[in-house]
């Protein structure tokens, strides 16, 4: 059997470059309370979750008019799917990409001409096991890693295996933002609208003691 391919330095797809180039944090707009003010940020990029499946038909266009890069949380949109053909709906309404745990879900998005975001929960080196040996089959345009904090505990080559990502979840500062980004993610994902209004250029320094990564265990 061919090995699969190594992600160790995959390209950022050039739409999200362009998008996290002044601002590097993903809205995480829960539900339509935020909305108004995702549309007033200069973040450029969302994930739009526990939308009604009735909801997105209205808000997907909108944000898509007003410039924005609107990936739909296929696992948290109630009504939704978990099938080609909600994948179709989302690409048919003017989303740019999806989000989902599910691998198969992630497969079926690139044919579709869908971005696509793997959500991975990182709790043990078992479970990181399991998600990177996911990614590589998925190859998704980018990985959500969760919790966010974990990124400072996995090992740099471990960080390359799911690259290019963004680091969420407790996401609450700017400071989170600045050490995900030194650590290797392309952007920090947070539903705090305060962070949607960070630029690059308001990035705080990253302490030293802060990039200590662990050492690779031992075999």
């Amino acid at each position: 059997m061919t090995p699969s391919p190594s992600r160790s330095g995959a390209p950022l797809d050039p739409r999200l470059t362009a998008a996290f180039a002044e601002v590097p944090v993903v809205a995480s707009v829960v539900g339509t309370q935020p909305l108004r003010q995702f549309l007033t940020a200069p973040a450029k990029v969302c994930i739009l979750a526990s939308f009604a499946v009735g909801q997105l038909p209205q808000v997907v266009p909108a944000l898509g008019r007003a410039g924005k890069t609107v990936f739909v949380n296929v696992d948290s949109s109630p009504g939704l799917a978990q099938d080609r053909g909600a994948l179709e709906f989302i690409k048919n309404m003017g989303a740019h990409g999806v989000v989902s745990t599910r691998l198969s879900l992630i497969e079926k998005g690139r044919p579709l001409g869908l971005l696509t975001m793997m959500k991975v929960f990182v709790t043990d080196r078992s479970n990181l096991r399991r998600s990177t040996d996911a990614i590589s089959r998925g190859a998704p345009d980018l990985v959500e890693i969760m919790p966010a904090p974990i990124v400072a505990r996995m090992t740099a080559q471990a960080q390359r295996a799911m690259s290019p990502s963004v680091a969420a979840g407790f996401v609450e500062s700017a400071a989170d933002v600045a050490l995900a980004l030194v650590l290797g993610s392309a952007a920090a994902a947070t539903s705090d609208p305060r962070l949607w209004h960070l630029r690059r250029d308001q990035l705080p320094p990253v302490p030293p003691a802060a990039l200590k990564r662990p050492a690779p265990p031992q075999e």
